[in-house]
């Protein structure tokens, strides 16, 4: 630590990734750390999301922090469960009390001078060193774009915003998407005995994995000796590496099992051939995000579901019609239907060098980084979990892991006078982007589907290869795919 450099980092989030960030970043012997939060309280997806149902699909014991395991209660935790775990780390950690909660950024521009000019919707304005855009892929929740959606009488809310002042009792309750939430909160409102109509427009592969409780005799355990959970946790990562991703990234024998399995899974879990047509995808297994679930088949052909393949006319102010004239008359309405994914820290303005705008980067639909964290002209910023990062079916966490060490070595270049500005270079970028464009080539996503992981120029935002050459590219920081610029001492000062 001697003769290092301190900078100033400010840290947009305090989701998994923005705690981590603060933690490593302390640990680093970082201090001056300023964080902000948009919301009252720590926790990112799983604080915003509490609809009935609401789980990660990822196994605990893999999705949360190396350095912080416990003894979960569910195989795959529960929202409330994962909720009060990312409180738990905040506090212990000393990172919530450090937070500023109810505060938006609004801008982050850089002075050409080393630093970033961040401001804030409560008139706060800081001048930092670095910049870490911890604000996740899905929260901003989209709606569908139909006709006369603002019209309907009903109660109506976003998955991602759910109203739990309204009493469901009696309702007959309108649920638009089956993507993965809609697979987890459909079951609970069938369960609860409300009549349920789920429109479809494009169905989806189901992968069978049972979110058990774990019995209480082996939390215990577990308690008793935190070590006891690394052998839990390392069956899950290497099923996840060796068999999910390696499905995904094109291995055949794993590709082979994969597909196997999940149709399997629906010809014996749906037993009426009608409705198994309409639940089967006419795209490969794995083309979009695997929807991983054991309670949505057997929901669906209970008496008060019913799902609707008919495509969508409009809403009116009684219900939902359908193409083919009917009136679906519901009391409450509940979209499904994902979340605007490349938005990350839009829709906040973000001016790099000489005035270079996000926009100007990412306005037609093309997002490029180096090694899914940098962007050219916007020296000193890091975008986590950035176009690029191997995000489909993997715990975010453990990406995260990797690239917060990444971005650590890219500050100590900052903190050993090596670098006042680090940006990659235009033939990083374009080489990021060519490599992880070659990686679909036997891939799931060239499968025939219309996935939100491809960008207008049909590159995929998600790494597509194998998780050991993921973890091998964070490793190391390659100067020569970096433009690192010393500024001089008359400009140093100034920007002081």
């Amino acid at each position: 630590m001697k003769n290092k450099r301190n900078p100033s980092v400010l840290i947009i989030g305090a989701g998994a990734t923005g705690i981590l960030s603060a933690i490593r970043l302390r640990e680093s012997g970082i201090t001056d750390i300023t964080i902000i939060e948009k919301a009252d309280r720590v926790g990112g997806t799983w604080r915003d999301n509490t609809y009935p149902g609401v789980a990660c699909d990822i196994p605990s014991h893999h999705y949360c922090f190396s350095f912080e395991p416990i003894p979960w209660k569910h195989q795959c935790a529960v929202g409330e469960e994962l909720q009060d775990y990312m409180e738990y780390v905040g506090h212990k950690y000393g990172v919530t009390e450090a937070v500023r909660f109810n505060e938006i950024v609004t801008s982050c521009v850089y002075d050409d001078l080393g630093k970033w000019t961040v401001k804030t919707d409560k008139g706060a304005v800081f001048v930092v060193d670095f910049v870490i855009a911890a604000t996740g892929l899905l929260h901003h929740p989209k709606y569908p774009e139909i006709e006369g959606r603002d019209e309907f009488a009903g109660a109506s809310w976003h998955t991602a915003r759910w109203n739990h002042d309204v009493d469901l009792s009696g309702k007959r309750i309108g649920v638009i998407g089956t993507g993965s939430t809609s697979h987890q909160v459909v079951p609970e409102l069938v369960k609860a005995g409300h009549d349920v109509s789920v429109f479809q427009r494009t169905p989806q592969w189901v992968f069978p994995f049972p979110n058990v409780k774990f019995p209480e005799w082996l939390r215990k355990r577990w308690q008793k000796k935190p070590e006891r959970m690394k052998f839990w946790k390392q069956c899950y990562k290497t099923f996840i590496e060796q068999f999910i991703i390696k499905a995904t990234v094109g291995a055949p024998v794993q590709g082979a099992l994969m597909k196997a399995l999940v149709k399997a899974h629906l010809r014996f879990a749906v037993r009426d051939k009608t409705l198994r047509r309409k639940l089967t995808p006419d795209y490969g297994v794995g083309c979009k995000r695997l929807v991983v679930n054991t309670t949505f088949y057997s929901a669906i052909q209970k008496p008060n579901a019913h799902l609707l393949t008919e495509g969508i006319s409009r809403i009116e102010p009684k219900g939902v019609r359908t193409t083919d004239g009917k009136l679906h008359e519901l009391d409450v309405l509940v979209f499904s239907t994902g979340f605007h994914n490349f938005n990350f820290m839009r829709p906040m303005e973000v001016v790099g060098r000489n005035g270079h705008t996000i926009e100007d980067s990412w306005g037609a639909g093309r997002f490029r980084t180096s090694r899914a964290i940098l962007m050219e002209h916007f020296p000193n910023y890091f975008l986590m979990l950035g176009p690029g990062s191997p995000i489909g079916n993997n715990s975010v966490i453990g990406i995260a892991e990797e690239q917060v060490e990444y971005v650590l070595k890219l500050i100590d270049l900052w903190r050993d006078k090596r670098a006042d500005e680090i940006e990659p270079t235009p033939e990083a970028v374009q080489s990021f982007t060519h490599y992880i464009k070659d990686g679909l080539e036997g891939s799931v996503w060239v499968a025939g589907c219309d996935s939100w992981y491809l960008d207008a120029d049909g590159v995929p935002a998600v790494f597509p290869y194998p998780w050991h050459d993921f973890v091998k590219s964070m490793a190391s920081v390659n100067t020569h795919e970096l433009t690192m610029r010393r500024l001089e001492a008359s400009e140093v000062a100034h920007a002081v």
